[in-house]
This record gives structure tokens, sequence and C-alpha cells, in this order.
């Protein structure tokens, strides 16, 4: 299965009887959390999610049967960059199958740059997700709000920043390095990491630059070295190069995440 698939997909999942569907309303409600503007002229806001109890909604790289989150910000005003700043999150088995994403509340935070930093932000998204219990629902949120020129910290945006994967040095990464193997239809990476171990299963997850359908890792551990192994292939007829320079590993355990970008080829 692909990495990334539209959400049409989710009508492949099993689905035992449409009747026992909740609608999406009753699994999810969405806000966002204005926030507060930093010295250096950032907004730090963010989209807030509670999921029904044993529903969960995905990360941005969903996992072998997952959907990540889809974003429309065009309706928002005073809006010049915005990027999401995403928390750890879970890996979960789904029938079988290895799915990353989260449960429960749900706090994204988005780092905002205004086009204007004199005036507020007219803040407004429309966001496909995938929802999944024992069964899968897509679903459509629409959320707005106007971010203030000030505003004040948030306690549950800040916990949700703590979050965030550690960067490589602070985790104690002391070597890395790739390497590519051709085969017919794509190519195999394979990652060497080394690093401490932590605590509990550790999954590695690759992500390159698109376009690109990128396997689930095989992850295996030889002493203070982790590698991690995938297999990517591009779409049909594509003269598609990996950039080395552009891979993010994220590593994913139970008390922490560790972001790599980049991994020198040997």
């Amino acid at each position: 299965m692909m990495r990334t698939l539209p959400l049409v997909a989710l009508s492949l999942l099993p689905l035992p009887v449409v009747a026992q569907v909740p609608p999406p309303s009753e699994i999810v409600q969405a806000e966002l959390r204005p926030g507060w503007r930093t010295a250096d002229g950032r907004h730090i806001a963010a989209l807030h999610l509670r999921l029904a109890p044993h529903w969960t909604t995905y990360w941005r790289s969903p996992g072998e049967a997952g959907v990540p989150p889809e974003f429309d910000w065009s309706g928002s005003r005073n809006l010049g960059s915005l990027r999401i700043l995403w928390p750890r999150p879970e890996v979960f088995d789904f029938q079988g199958m290895e799915t990353i994403g989260y449960r429960g509340e749900v706090v994204l935070p988005v780092e905002i740059m205004p086009l204007d930093p004199n005036r507020p932000v007219d803040l407004s998204a429309g966001i496909d997700l995938g929802l999944c219990n024992k069964i899968c629902v897509p679903a459509r949120v629409a959320v707005a709000a106007e971010l203030p020129q000030t505003g004040a910290p948030d306690g549950m945006i800040s916990a949700a920043l703590a979050a965030a994967p550690l960067p490589a040095a602070t985790a104690g990464l002391t070597g890395l390095h790739c390497e590519i193997e051709p085969l017919t239809d794509g190519l195999r990476v394979t990652a060497h990491m080394t690093l401490p171990p932590a605590k509990g299963q550790e999954t590695v997850v690759m992500e390159p630059a698109p376009p690109v359908w990128v396997s689930d890792t095989r992850t295996e551990r030889q002493g203070a070295t982790l590698i991690a192994t995938a297999t990517m292939v591009p779409p049909p007829g594509s003269d598609y190069r990996l950039d080395p320079a552009g891979l993010r590993l994220t590593i994913l355990s139970q008390d922490q995440a560790v972001e790599i970008i980049g991994c020198p080829v040997d």
C-alpha cells in the first residue's frame, strides 16, 4: 500500500454496517486556538482536535493504511506563510497494518508569518481528515479565528511544542550514513544511525521529496547502531532522483521522537 492515499481509499478498508458508523460530527470537534505573537513577529496558534474515545486520526506520514490530513488555508487574510509544528505521534496497529497518528485531544501548533505585522491575521481552514476506530471514515472540518496582534501564551500549545521531535544532536546522534541500491522500478534506501537506544520499539519513517511511494521501514538494532531500510518507487515513467540532503528521517519510540534532516550517502 502507498504511504500517501486519497481519502477515497478509506472506502477500501473494512466497513461492517454503514448504519453503525457515527457521523463525523460525533467523532471529532475542531477549533483554532489563537495563541500569541512572538517578539520576532511570528504568530504561534494551533489546530485543536477533540476525538471521541478510541478514535484516531493521522500524522503527516500516516503509515501503511492511513491517509494524511489535507489543509486548505486559502480563506485566510494577512497570511504570509504557515507551517505546522507536528508533535510526536503514536504508532498504532490497525488490523495488522502499521499506522501513525494521534488519539484523544490533538493540538497541532502552527507557526505563522503575517503579511502585514501591524494587522491581525484572519486564519481560516478547511481540513480533510481520516478517522479510524474499528472502521474508518473521512471527515472535513472547518475552523476560523482572528489571531490578535499580541495574545497570550497557551499552556496546551506550549505542551504540544515541547512534544516536537528532538533534533538529532540533542538526541545523541554521532554517526549517520545511507546506502542507496537501485531496483528495477525504484530504489532501496538503508540508513545507519549511531544513536542511543530509546524505550520500547523504534519505528523509523523515511520522507523523501515527493512524488514517490515509500514502503514502511524494516528496522533493527546492532548495538549502538539503528538500521532502517525502505523501498521507494516513483510514478511510472518519471525520472525521479532521490536528494539525500532533503531526506527526512523520524525515529518514533515510546517516550520520544527524533528528527534527522539529510543523510550522507556512502
